[in-house]
């Protein structure tokens, strides 16, 4: 009850410690997001989904922090920090006197119409911007943190673990947006690759490949403006999501492009990202896996919507066409392997 008033407090101007030119309210299955022309705020639900957990003030607070600490690896001056709501005499302001009632993530508000997905149905997107993300990755990749409790999640326990949380999820989803024989070939396509590849998967964790990545590395968090590329929204609520091999990350934005339709694109990113990182064989080899993976995940994913009472059934119907797309693409990519 206290976060609808604070939600309904956003909703209107008086309620920030700045001139706004609109309040424009967003939503996620996780957060709500204001833009105010000048900034974004975005305030996380109290949900938990098992993976995520944002049910108390002081794990809001520290996940809003998390999101500000990995996402300026990436984007710099665009995250402007962690700021508390407050509550004082009946009032609701954003960073103002009273008590503590939520806390929100800062950001400088860029447009939408900039969002590489908006500028790829455009065909706005160059070779040299495809480049230039490459660049951007592969040193962001060298730079990213590794530990020996990170190496863990790229070991076979783990990312078979992930595998089969997919597979036990997608189950009822069988007949609707996967077909059985597809469901069932992935499966054991990837059993067997984890089987009988353990030596490669040791190989990239001895190489140092398991790091703290993005996590969520899709054309819809990357914003491409006139003076630099901002590449957002990372996981920060669960690490196993985040920390894995960098060649599962790129993968993701590999996927998607094809996704889209530019496969062009897509070799462009793969070949200069080989050229700027130095990989070898062994990420080659491992990539169609992760090809695999990330376009299961997407599928799983938009298949949870087709239960979610909120949307429409025209809605549901294209989240079963989408969803579909996606696992008939993470079947292609396990014939790869």
């Amino acid at each position: 009850m206290l976060q609808k008033a604070v939600i309904n407090a956003l909703k209107r101007p008086e309620a920030y410690d700045e001139e706004v030119l609109y309040v424009k309210m967003l939503q996620t299955h996780i957060s709500y997001i204001f833009l105010t022309g000048r900034f974004a705020y975005k305030i996380k639900k109290p949900v938990n989904f098992g993976f995520l957990d944002f049910t108390t003030l002081d794990k809001r607070k520290f996940y809003c922090e998390e999101e500000v600490r990995l996402n300026r690896r990436l984007c710099g001056d665009m995250y402007l920090g962690v700021f508390p709501i407050t509550s004082f005499k009946g009032s609701i302001k954003v960073n103002g006197p009273g008590n503590i009632v939520e806390y929100t993530v800062k950001m400088r508000e860029l447009p939408q119409e900039a969002l590489m997905s908006e500028l790829l149905k455009k065909e706005k997107v160059s070779s040299s911007v495809i480049d230039e993300i490459a660049r951007i990755l592969s040193d962001f990749h060298k730079k990213a943190e590794t530990s020996k409790e990170i190496e863990k999640y790229g070991s076979i326990d783990i990312v078979k673990f992930n595998w089969d949380e997919n597979f036990s999820q997608t189950r009822s989803f069988i007949g609707k947006t996967i077909h059985q024989k597809d469901f069932y070939f992935i499966r054991n396509m990837v059993q067997s690759f984890l089987k009988s590849r353990r030596n490669l998967f040791e190989l990239r964790i001895k190489e140092g490949k398991i790091r703290e990545c993005h996590g969520d590395l899709h054309s819809g968090n990357i914003f491409v403006t006139d003076d630099r590329i901002y590449i957002y929204d990372a996981i920060e609520f669960n690490k196993r999501f985040r920390y894995s091999d960098i060649a599962s990350d790129i993968a993701f934005l590999l996927m998607d492009l094809e996704f889209l339709g530019r496969n062009d694109l897509s070799d462009i990113l793969l070949n200069r990202y080989l050229e700027y990182s130095g990989e070898k064989e062994d990420f080659l080899e491992v990539l169609p896996f992760y090809k695999c993976y990330r376009a299961y995940v997407r599928g799983k994913v938009t298949s949870f919507k087709i239960n979610d009472p909120n949307i429409s059934g025209e809605e549901k119907w294209e989240s079963m066409r989408i969803a579909e797309r996606y696992f008939k693409m993470s079947r292609e990519y396990a014939e790869q392997m």
